[in-house]
């Protein structure tokens, strides 16, 4: 329980906070610890409000509200997505969150959700394949070299030991930035010169596209048995990654299907086409990968629940890491109604001070 007398100060954890800590904690063993809080979040699936996120969309984008709830702590993150961001300089990607007390729903935390939206999305591809991909693969495919694409691949390495990265994106200087980066990080890397010579040999493609259409990242020749694709970049409605055959051909994992074939790329297919639930795989009501030949298909769209992971994670965080600040943010009187009484105390005050 909070100190009845500071429950008006909010630990708020700035983007200077959330960057020492990635670093203090590592920034793969932050990703490890984070995918243990999203993996457990999972298997007690149903103890979770659910609700596709509430979305506003415009031409250039969209601005969402994504909440929910485990009957004694609630969370919510706000994000946007504006692909056109990029021409001026500015993120794709958007984002804070808050988690709150449902007992009292006094806020306990405030958080920038930019940078720990990526690594919680790359936490979550990396949960998920843990279950889906062929058995000790080492190569992955990232088409799409933006802002989400160094956290994708450390998350796999972490997780599953990916050793060697093929990387493609229709702008040159975004691979580069990408190979720079990752280059002290212990990966073989390839520069490809297209989408599908980047899917060579790769046992695990991974999409993250930013573009708010439907695209054709993959195409079904591209796609031979035995593969795993996180499909990260299809997320809002009419924006997708690959073709409909593929689909066709999968055996298609979602996170919450009333949302997924909304914003997903199930959003090209018939309304009943059989998904499978991840929480099911994790929990083992339900196979994931059966044999090598399967082909599996992670169509990500991102769900409240792993924001809430990662809410949780950096609220258990703030005590030993002390890289927060406290906010003055709720009207907390000493008397609960006595909230005017507050104003007039204050016009006291400041008249003091003036005299």
């Amino acid at each position: 329980m909070r100190d009845r007398t500071t429950l008006n100060l909010v630990p708020f954890v700035s983007v200077d906070h959330m960057m020492k800590l990635v670093l203090k904690v590592g920034i793969e063993e932050f990703l490890k610890e984070l995918s243990a809080y999203v993996e457990e979040d999972f298997l007690r699936w149903e103890k979770f409000d659910k609700t596709p996120r509430v979305a506003s969309h415009s031409h250039d984008g969209v601005i969402e509200l994504m909440p929910t709830s485990d009957g004694a702590l609630y969370g919510f993150k706000y994000v946007n997505g504006h692909p056109k961001n990029m021409k001026d300089g500015l993120q794709t990607v958007a984002a804070f969150g808050m988690l709150s007390d449902v007992d009292t729903g006094y806020p306990m935390l405030l958080t920038e959700m930019t940078i720990l939206t990526a690594l919680r999305t790359a936490a979550t591809s990396a949960v998920v394949a843990k279950y889906l991909a062929p058995e000790n693969a080492q190569t992955m495919a990232i088409i799409g070299n933006g802002a989400q694409s160094e956290f994708q691949a450390l998350a796999f390495k972490a997780l599953l030991g990916i050793k060697s990265l093929r990387l493609y994106d229709i702008d040159p200087s975004a691979t580069e930035k990408c190979k720079q980066n990752l280059a002290g990080f212990g990966f073989e890397i390839t520069t490809c010169t297209s989408a599908e010579d980047a899917a060579q040999g790769a046992q695990i493609i991974t999409t993250v596209t930013a573009d708010k259409q439907n695209a054709t990242i993959l195409t079904d020749n591209m796609i031979g048995s035995g593969i795993h694709i996180n499909g990260v970049g299809g997320d809002c409605p009419g924006k997708t990654e690959m073709h409909k055959d593929i689909l066709l051909r999968s055996d298609i994992f979602v996170e919450y299907p009333p949302q997924t074939r909304i914003e997903g790329e199930i959003q090209q297919l018939d309304a009943d086409h059989p998904v499978i639930e991840m929480w099911q795989v994790m929990n083992g009501t339900v196979p994931g990968r059966r044999d090598q030949n399967q082909i599996t298909l992670f169509d990500s769209v991102g769900f409240a629940t792993e924001d809430f992971s990662a809410l949780r994670y950096i609220h258990d965080k703030l005590k030993s890491t002390g890289l927060y600040e406290n906010l003055d943010l709720l009207a907390d009187p000493d008397e609960p109604r006595d909230l005017f009484g507050m104003l007039l105390r204050c016009e006291k005050k400041l008249a003091g001070e003036a005299a």
